[in-house]
């Protein structure tokens, strides 16, 4: 497990400022629904997501670390975000075999597109830590996560130089969506992010297989953002240029109806 970090005066001030900006989204995503139909709220979005850009970098830059803590301070219990138990008869065929026949397509711009089965997931050097999950809804829970480095795959397909985004496609759905029957979740980040260290493809949770509400077989955790980014059921990975042509243009479900695309804390 990784250490916790101890630089105190430095990770003070970026924590503060992490959880300013943390109370800021939350106040600014609250009732979205309604708000993104206005002609002004979008920019308050805009500026919002310019801001937390802005202090990633005043802070410490795009590679800085989010704070690590130690398996005393571990939640009681670690709800699900988002949906917890995916309906597709795809998905529940795949849970009730111990997922042993899915695969993580990873393609897109990319020299060598590939498919990783779980085994093989968990058969490549793991990282593990223990980082604190803020949600929109204004709740948080600490957790450990032991997963594969996103970096790790990205080494071996190799990204083109044309590719900007990592797109992440999921096993979940969104039933009832006032424009679509049933929308599926996707989500994004940059390059930065997809290099983090501390990106990872989880598949355990607190020493153990990630659960179904939690997100399995595989989750996305981008530990310098807010819980929407972090993608559940993950099924696929498209490196790409840009978003023009993907779903509504802005790089994920909750984007595409308002929210930040960069929600950083």
């Amino acid at each position: 497990m990784n250490k916790p970090t101890s630089k105190v005066g430095s990770t003070s001030r970026r924590a503060w400022m992490q959880r300013a900006l943390a109370g800021a989204s939350g106040l600014v995503l609250a009732g979205c629904d309604r708000l993104n139909e206005s002609t002004w709220f979008p920019k308050v979005l805009e500026a919002g997501e310019t801001l937390s850009q802005g202090v990633h970098k005043l802070v410490g830059g795009r590679r800085s670390m989010v704070q690590e803590f130690t398996t005393a301070d571990l939640s009681p219990s670690f709800r699900g975000n988002g949906n917890t138990d995916p309906k597709s008869p795809e998905y529940r065929a795949m849970s009730l075999s111990g997922f042993a026949t899915w695969k993580l397509e990873v393609g897109g711009l990319v020299e060598q597109a590939n498919a990783f089965t779980l085994a093989q997931l968990k058969a490549m050097p793991a990282r593990t830590q223990i980082t604190r999950h803020d949600c929109v809804e204004g709740w948080s829970a600490i957790g450990q996560w032991t997963g594969v480095a996103l970096a790790s795959l990205l080494a071996i397909v190799k990204p083109t130089p044309e590719a900007k985004y990592i797109v992440f496609r999921c096993a979940d759905g969104f039933k009832g969506a006032a424009d679509e029957d049933d929308s599926p979740y996707y989500e994004s980040i940059d390059m930065d992010d997809a290099y983090h260290p501390q990106t990872v493809l989880a598949y355990q949770l607190n020493g153990k297989p990630l659960p179904i509400a939690n997100g399995a077989p595989l989750r996305l955790r981008v530990e310098r953002q807010l819980g929407y980014k972090h993608a559940k059921y993950l099924t696929k990975i498209e490196l790409v240029s840009s978003f023009a042509d993907i779903e509504g243009g802005k790089g994920g479900y909750w984007e595409d109806r308002g929210y930040q695309w960069y929600a950083g804390i």
